[in-house]
C-alpha cells in the first residue's frame, strides 16, 4: 500500500513543529503529540484527547501511524524469549525479538527487510536484500514491545539493532530512529541502553564515531584472519580486518567507548586455537569485550555449533590474556530466534520464498 501521507513516527520533533506551523497551529502542540506517541504509546490519533477535535481530525486525515500488524508469534519454552513477525504497510515482513532477563527487558529490532551483507551462517543474509526500513518503521518495532510491556507494569529497558539487516547500510534512517528514541521529550531511552550492531562497514563506523552519541557499538567479527572471516562474511573482502580495526580503534579514541565483538562459535571453523590466538592478538590492550555464543543453526548453512570442550578451550585463552568476555547461552533456540529464521519459514509455507 502506498500513501503520500507522512507517518508520524517518521517525523522528528522539528519536522512535526514545521508541519503544525504550516497548519496555523501553535508549536507546543508538537510536544503534546510526541507525548502521546512516545509516553502514552497510543496507536489511534483520535485518542490524543489533549488536542482539539479539529486538530485530531486533520491529523487523522493528513497523516497516519504506521503500527505494524503481528502476523505470528513464537515464545520459548522458558518464556524468556519471544519473537514476533510484523507485517509492514507494503506487505513486507520483519522480525522483532523480546528478551526477558532478571533485571531488564530488551528488544532486538530490524533495520532492513533482508540484508545485502550475505553472511553465510545468517538466515537474513541467506534471503537477500529487499529494502531499507524508514525511521518510523524502525521506531515502531521498539514501541511495539514497549506497549505490551506497559500492560504488564514493565518497561522496555534496552534496544539492540541486531535484527534483520545491516544498520550502517541504512545509516540515515537508523540514526534518525535512534535520535527519536533517545529524545528527552519523547521515549527518552538512555543512550547507553541502545546497541547498534554492524558487520563492519568501515565508512559507517567512522561516520558513527562523529555523531557525539553514547550509543553502544557491537561488531560481528566471527573470524580473526582475513581468510576465515572472508569465507564467513563476504563484506570482509571489501573491508578487511586491518581497515576494520583501524576504524574501530579510531572510534574508541574518538568516543572513549568500549566496543563489543560478537563471535558465533562454529565447530572446526572459528573455534580453533589458531583463531583464538589471532583474536587475542587483535584485542589485547583494546577497550573491548567479546560475546562468545555457540552458533544458532540455520537451514541454509551446514556449520554446527562448537562443542562444550572447544568452547571452553577457546574461552580459556581469553582468561590467559585478560581479555573481557561473556560466554552467552543460546536464547530462543526452540523458536528460531536467530534473525530472519521466522520470516524465512513463513515465506516457504506461503510459497513466496525459496
Amino acid at each position: 500500500m502506498s500513501t503520500n501521507k507522512p507517518d508520524l513516527y517518521d517525523l522528528d520533533l522539528t519536522d512535526l513543529e514545521t508541519l503544525l506551523s504550516s497548519w496555523g497551529e501553535p508549536r507546543y502542540r508538537a510536544k503534546q503529540i510526541w507525548e502521546w506517541l512516545y509516553r502514552h504509546l497510543v496507536t489511534d490519533i483520535t485518542k490524543m484527547t489533549s488536542l482539539p477535535k479539529t486538530l485530531r481530525a486533520r491529523l487523522a486525515e493528513e497523516t497516519y501511524l504506521n503500527v505494524p500488524e503481528v502476523l505470528t508469534s513464537q515464545e520459548s519454552i522458558t518464556g524468556e524469549t519471544r519473537k514476533d513477525l510484523l507485517k509492514l504497510r507494503d506487505g513486507e515482513q520483519v522480525e522483532v525479538v523480546l528478551m526477558r532477563y532478571i533485571d531488564r527487558r530488551s528488544a532486538c529490532i530490524s533495520s532492513q527487510v533482508g540484508c545485502a551483507a550475505g553472511c553465510q551462517f545468517c538466515a537474513t543474509g541467506q534471503m537477500g536484500f529487499q529494502r531499507n526500513l524508514s525511521c518510523g518503521e524502525i521506531v515502531a518495532q521498539a514501541l511495539h514491545f514497549a506497549r505490551e510491556l506497559n500492560t504488564q507494569d514493565q518497561r522496555l529497558t534496552n534496544i539492540v539493532l541486531m535484527g534483520m539487516g545491516e544498520p550502517l547500510f541504512n545509516y540515515d534512517n537508523t540514526l534518525a530512529a535512534i535520535r527519536c528514541l533517545i529524545h528527552p521529550e519523547g521515549f527518552c531511552m538512555g543512550q547507553r541502553r541502545i546497541t547498534l550492531s554492524t558487520v563492519g562497514i568501515v565508512p559507517g563506523i567512522r561516520r558513527f564515531s562523529q555523531e557525539g552519541l553514547q550509543v553502544n557499538l557491537a561488531v560481528s567479527l566471527h573470524g580473526a584472519t582475513d581468510d576465515v572471516r572472508s569465507m564467513l562474511m563476504p563484506i570482509n573482502r571489501r573491508y578487511g580486518l586491518d581497515d576494520l580495526f583501524s576504524a574501530i580503534n579510531d572510534y574508541i579514541t574518538q568516543t572513549n567507548r568500549r566496543v563489543t565483538f560478537e563471535w558465533a562459535l562454529i565447530d572446526g571453523i572459528n573455534d580453533t586455537p589458531e583463531q583464538a590466538q589471532a583474536l587475542a592478538a587483535r584485542l589485547t590492550g583494546m577497550l573491548a569485550h567479546v560475546n562468545l555464543i555457540p552458533l544458532n543453526p540455520t537451514a541454509g548453512y551446514q556449520g554446527r555449533p562448537s562443542s562444550p570442550e572447544h568452547t571452553e578451550a577457546f574461552a580459556a585463552l581469553f582468561d590467559q590474556y585478560h581479555i573481557p568476555y561473556t560466554l552467552r547461552l543460546r536464547r530462543g533456540i526452540d523458536i528460531q530466534a536467530g534473525c530472519g529464521q521466522l520470516r524465512s519459514a513463513r515465506m516457504k509455507e506461503s510459497g513466496t520464498g525459496n
